[in-house]
C-alpha cells in the first residue's frame, strides 16, 4: 500500500470561478471527432495549482483545495500514465490526494503508478472495482472524493472546479461534463456516438462520464460501494435533481471503443448493470428523442446504426469465464493501444 504523502502549495478561493470549459468543447455528452482547438494538459492545466495558490488575504471564501481523486485500476498499464500525467499538477497541492487503487493487476500499473510523484497506490489481489473503491476510501484522508476510471482524462482544474461546487450548501454530488472522443474509431462506432449525443439524457445525471463525485455528507448516504456491475447508476441514485451539480468546467475526455464487437460488449455490459438496479430501459422516450433528433441522410444514417447495434448489444450472449458462477466483465482493450505513447 503506498503512502500518501502531502504536497506545499497553499490554497485557492473556493469562490472564483474555476476551469471554464474551452469554448471549442462540445456540450455535456458530445463527441470530439476532429482535431481540438488547442493541446489538451497545456499551459492552462500545468498553471492550476499555482493560480489556485492565489488566494487573497483576508477573503472570507479564501480555503486551501482540498480533496482526494480516487482511480480504480485494473490492468491499466498503457493508460494510467496518460489519466496521471493530467493529474499531476494536483501534487503539488498540500490536501490533495491522488490514490490508484490496483485491483487484481497482472501488469505494471500499480508500479507506473508509483513513479509519479506523490501518487499513492493501493493495491488489491482480487479484481473489483467497488472493492477497490472501498479500499482507496479507507486509506484516503482528504474530502470531497472524485472517482474517475483510469481510462478517461480529466483536467487538474476542472477536478478542484468539482471540489469547489462540492463544499456549496445543498450540493452533495458532482461531475465536470464529459465528451466522448471517437476520432480513432470505425464507422458504424462513430455514428452510434454521434446518434447518442443527440439524445438528451437527464439533466444531472452522473452516471456515463467516466467520473463522479462527493462530500463527506454525499458520502454518509451510502458507506461503501456495493459489488454492482453499474456502479455510477448505483452512485447516482443516491442523490435528488437539486443535490446535483454538473459542473462548469474543462470536460472529461471518455475514449469511445474503437470497433463494433467491443462496442457490443460495452454496451451489454451497460445493460446488464441496469437491469441488477432494477433501472427502467427508457426505451420509448429515447426512440422517440432519436427519430426527432433526424435532420438529414447523414443524421438518419447514424440513427440506423444507434438501433442496429442497440439490438445486437441486447442479443449478445455473455463471454464464457474460467468460473461459471463469476460476472463477466466485457472490457474495452480497443481504446487501451496507444494510451502508454499520449
Amino acid at each position: 500500500m503506498g503512502s500518501l504523502t502531502n504536497r506545499g502549495v497553499r490554497g485557492a478561493r473556493e469562490g472564483e470561478r474555476p476551469a471554464p470549459r474551452r469554448r471549442s468543447d462540445p456540450p455535456d455528452g458530445g463527441v470530439i471527432d476532429r482535431p481540438r482547438r488547442g493541446a489538451r494538459g497545456g499551459q492552462r492545466t500545468a498553471d492550476a495549482g499555482a493560480r489556485h495558490a492565489d488566494a487573497r488575504q483576508g477573503d472570507p471564501l479564501a480555503a486551501p483545495p482540498a480533496g482526494a481523486v480516487i482511480i480504480p485500476a485494473h490492468d491499466e498499464a498503457a493508460v494510467i500514465g496518460r489519466a496521471l500525467r493530467a493529474l499531476a499538477p494536483l501534487t503539488e497541492l498540500e490536501g490533495v490526494e491522488v490514490i490508484v487503487a490496483c485491483n487484481g493487476c497482472r501488469d505494471d500499473t500499480a508500479d507506473i503508478a508509483r513513479g509519479f510523484t506523490g501518487v499513492g497506490v493501493v493495491e488489491l489481489e482480487t479484481a473489483s472495482k467497488t472493492e477497490a473503491l472501498n479500499a482507496a476510501d479507507r486509506v484516503a484522508t482528504a474530502w470531497p472524493r472524485l472517482y474517475l476510471d483510469a481510462d478517461v482524462e480529466l483536467d487538474a482544474e476542472a477536478a478542484l472546479a468539482v471540489f469547489a461546487e462540492l463544499r456549496r450548501p445543498g450540493v452533495l454530488a458532482a461531475r465536470p461534463p464529459h465528451v466522448y472522443d471517437i476520432r480513432r474509431a470505425t464507422a458504424p462506432v462513430r455514428a452510434y456516438y454521434r446518434a447518442r449525443a443527440r439524445i438528451p439524457g437527464p439533466r444531472r445525471r452522473l452516471w456515463g462520464a467516466g467520473a463522479y463525485a462527493t462530500n463527506q455528507a454525499g458520502h454518509g448516504r451510502f458507506g461503501r460501494f456495493a459489488p454492482v456491475t453499474a456502479d455510477d447508476s448505483w452512485f447516482d441514485g443516491h442523490f435528488a435533481h437539486d443535490e446535483k451539480r454538473i459542473v462548469d468546467a474543462a470536460a472529461t475526455v471518455v475514449h469511445t471503443p474503437r470497433d463494433v464487437a467491443t462496442l457490443l460488449g460495452l454496451l451489454a455490459r451497460q445493460r446488464r448493470g441496469y437491469v441488477d438496479l432494477q433501472i427502467a430501459s427508457g426505451a420509448s422516450e429515447r426512440s422517440r428523442a432519436l427519430l426527432s433528433s433526424v435532420r438529414g441522410p447523414r443524421s438518419a444514417l447514424d440513427a440506423l446504426c444507434y438501433v442496429a447495434l442497440t439490438l445486437a448489444a441486447r442479443l449478445r450472449r455473455h463471454p464464457a469465464t474460467a468460473d461459471p458462477t463469476a460476472t463477466p466483465w466485457e472490457r474495452d482493450g480497443s481504446s487501451r493501444v496507444d494510451g502508454a505513447d499520449r
